[in-house]
């Protein structure tokens, strides 16, 4: 038997380690897959891409906020890995009455990791989690942040403009590479404009490669109201993905850090 309580303080039950799991989570998809879940996994969304292979061969039900209720039930599964956020409600209650599901909500690095943890407890995989999420830690605190707290304004999507509040995982990182979030006095995913952009005086705007998928081209949209702005494409899954991805976070954010630091140098 095994009982754990998950991060919406719901108790989740299974009669033994899960077996066959539908996760509904990319980043956590991602996760099941370090931790050498292959054959247990067999039910992914069509937005979880990583790792490629699974993305190819996994029987995909849906997407995380379409997800497709009849394709999970004649999976069988014995256990359905979600998100608060990324899943919706409805949802949720629909699939609990197919198998227990257990549900992340994860706003800060630690909360990762006790995600992380957690799910190698629900799957028999407890030591590999263990190693997963003490690595994490490692390279987090073996990190250098920035020196200069440059001010950020992080973008998430286009027409209208959506950027991040202080209480989101994306918020939170920022602020572990020693960024300031300048729309940090907000609450999840505000709208803004051009107006607000400018009158919250970042010194840089990131445009996240998800969940819009901004391009070159749109710096430059950017910089016609704002031409003494750095403006930058980054990696959105390095910022948002809480799962196995963050082994990589640190190295990635270390070489974001040097570039602004070069560019900065050069103006």
């Amino acid at each position: 038997m095994v009982n754990i309580i998950d991060q919406l303080n719901r108790k989740v039950q299974l009669q033994a380690p899960a077996q066959r799991i539908v996760s509904i989570v990319p980043s956590q998809t991602e996760l099941l897959f370090h931790l050498g879940l292959n054959e247990e996994v067999i039910g992914i969304t069509r937005f979880c891409i990583h790792p490629k292979e699974w993305h190819s061969t996994k029987k995909r039900i849906g997407g995380t906020k379409t997800v497709n209720i009849d394709a999970v039930k004649a999976l069988q599964p014995d256990l359905i890995i979600a998100n608060k956020e990324e899943n919706t409600k409805s949802q949720i209650e629909e699939l609990e009455k197919i198998a227990p599901v257990w549900i992340s909500d994860i706003n800060r690095l630690e909360q990762s990791l006790d995600m992380i943890e957690q799910i190698g407890i629900l799957t028999g995989k407890e030591s590999e989690a263990k190693a997963i999420a003490q690595q994490i830690s490692e390279r987090f605190n073996s990190f250098t942040p920035s020196s200069v707290q440059f001010r950020v304004c992080y973008l998430i999507w286009r027409n209208p403009y959506m950027t991040i509040g202080g209480d989101t995982f994306i918020s939170n990182l920022l602020s572990k590479c020693g960024f300031v979030n300048v729309f940090a006095n907000h609450n999840r995913y505000p709208e803004i404009n051009i107006e607000k952009m400018i009158a919250a005086r970042p010194g840089i705007v990131f445009l996240s490669s998800e969940p819009y998928p901004f391009k070159e081209k749109h710096i430059e949209e950017i910089k016609r109201y704002m031409p003494e702005v750095q403006v930058m494409l980054v990696d959105g899954e390095m910022f948002s993905w809480y799962g196995s991805r963050l082994l990589n976070a640190p190295t990635y954010f270390e070489e974001l850090i040097r570039e602004i630091n070069c560019i900065s140098e050069m103006k």
